[in-house]
């Protein structure tokens, strides 16, 4: 399954729809240029500023050391899945801005920053799956993060697997169709709680 579109209710662009989060990878290793092009998007993405305060730790399963290393700070459950994936990255955030101010649109900044780098990776062909569920203090003390700078979350990279090499109940969240709240529910004029009248035609 390479597919996996969106049912959206208005017009979007096809990347946008073709965009999901599988946990099935293949093994086939992502090429070093597509690899570069992702982090190339990622560096053109808005920031406050132009601060930029993304940084980013890439491991590979060509390199089994650093793939290891950034392998073992996912939790359990997430190892489980995850290891089919040819590509780790740790997004990392600057918190504060070289002048000692909180920086309160640092993860904003750094979402903004990733989702270039997986539209790219929609338009080559290859899929992304962004993992909340990993130990930020031990990637800290892994990689010496600077105290200014917070761990975000790991992204698995890859091309495609396929859905029935994963346990049962995964494997039924890889099927299912995708899902998002109606527009009504979270797009307001006048107060809060108030549908804009924009969808009410």
């Amino acid at each position: 399954m390479t597919q996996k579109l969106a049912p959206t209710e208005y017009p979007v662009h096809d990347f946008i729809r073709s965009r999901w989060s599988p946990r099935a990878f293949s093994d086939r290793a992502v090429e070093p240029e597509k690899l570069l092009s992702l982090l190339e998007a990622a560096r053109w993405a808005p920031s406050s500023f132009n601060h930029q305060p993304w940084s980013f730790i890439v491991a590979t399963k060509e390199d089994a050391t650093e793939y290891n290393r950034l392998f073992s700070t996912l939790v359990e459950f997430n190892q489980g899945w995850a290891k089919n994936a040819p590509v780790l990255i740790l997004a990392i955030a600057k918190i504060r801005t070289d002048d000692g101010k909180t920086n309160r649109h640092a993860f904003h900044d750094v979402g903004l920053a990733i989702e270039n780098l997986i539209l790219q990776a929609t338009s080559l062909g290859l899929f992304a799956h962004q993992i909340g569920g990993f130990n930020a203090d031990t990637a800290r003390e892994i990689y010496q993060i600077p105290a200014d700078y917070e761990p975000a979350t790991v992204l698995t990279i890859g091309y495609p697997g396929d859905p029935q090499n994963l346990p049962d109940g995964l494997r039924d969240r890889e099927l299912a169709p995708r899902t998002r709240k109606p527009l009504s529910e979270f797009v307001f004029t006048g107060q809060w709680g108030h549908t804009s009248p924009l969808l009410k035609g």
